[in-house]
This record gives structure tokens, sequence and C-alpha cells, in this order.
């Protein structure tokens, strides 16, 4: 027996499109099925004008809503590319608690490795993002990158927690870009 063209098309179209909007994050197929890492979650916002309140109290937030729109597909991107660097930090927490190494050790190597993520993906912003960026962190850590994973151990109190926060993502920032990060399964 055929199935009816009206569940083919309840099947099939759905999945289309998130292959198709998979396919726009870099994701493969198979990452259409699991729906994880990067996920487009809507068009970009257009931008508004640099007189419109904002209502975000994160400046990153506030300096996306009024990028032209050609420096809006591009910031996704470079956020897209921070997601996949934080797939990395989850297979190596995976590899390492593996291998046996303690939470500080692996909150240790978690927080260099995103400090480094971030390196890479200022590697393509303009110099006014980056200084931006660089001035928060370093009004809210005295970091340019952000916080050691000391101080994080003195907020949180436990390494597991450090890294639990190593792998987070600005909620705000995905929002603002019509992103939201899904970590894949490791």
């Amino acid at each position: 027996m055929r199935p009816s063209s009206s569940l083919l098309r309840r099947t099939l179209v759905p999945f289309v499109a998130a292959v198709a909007l998979l396919g726009t994050a870099g994701s493969s197929v198979v990452g259409a099925v699991e729906a994880c890492g990067s996920v487009i979650t809507a068009p970009l916002a257009p931008p508004v004008s640099a007189d419109d309140p904002c209502p975000s109290t994160d400046p990153v937030v506030c300096r996306i809503r009024v990028l032209p729109m050609d420096e809006k597909v591009e910031a996704q991107r470079i956020r897209i590319r921070y997601h996949e660097l934080l797939e990395d930090m989850h297979r190596t927490e995976a590899d390492m608690r593996a291998a046996g190494f303690t939470d500080e050790e692996i909150a240790r190597e978690l927080v260099d490795m995103r400090n480094q993520a971030k390196g890479i993906t200022r590697a393509g912003m303009s110099p006014e993002e980056v200084r931006i960026l660089e001035e928060r962190n370093i009004v809210k850590y005295g970091n340019p990158l952000g916080p050691t994973a000391d101080q994080l151990y003195a907020k949180y109190g436990s390494w597991q927690q450090v890294i639990d926060a190593s792998m987070r993502t600005s909620y705000a920032v995905d929002r603002e870009l019509s992103l939201e990060y899904r970590p894949c399964p490791v």
C-alpha cells in the first residue's frame, strides 16, 4: 500500500526544511536528524536605528541590533564557528573523563579552550567589535578574554560548575543572531 500524498508531505516537508536550515548553518544531514550544534531559529532581524533604545543590558546585543545586514550575516557565521568550538570542548571533556582526569584538570583545560575559542572567533571581527567585547570583559573580569578558571571556581565553588560554565553560550547574543546552541551527544 502506498502512503497518501498528505502523509508523505507531512513527513518529508519538515525533514527537507530541517536539512535546508541546517545546511545553511554548515551542518550535515546527520545534524538535521539530531538537531544539535548551531541551529538557525529564524531569519536575521533587520537592523534597527542606533537611536532606538536597546532592550538588553548586554552591549554586544545592542551592537548586533544596529549592524548592517551583511555584517549581521558575518556575525552569525562567526557565532556558528564559536558554537563549533564549544562542540570541541564537549568532546575534550568526554575524552578527559574517559582518561581519568579530575574535574579541576578538565575545568582548567576547558577554560583555556574557551579563551582560545574567543581569540579564534574574534580574529574574524572588526577591531571595534573586539574592543567592545574586551572592554566588557575587562570591566566584568579584569581580563579581556573573560574569567580565569580560578575566578570561576571562586564564583561557583566547584570544578564541575566551572566545567558547565565554560561551555555555556550567551542566550541573548545567540537569540539576537537567530541562533540556538544545542550540545551534540558525545
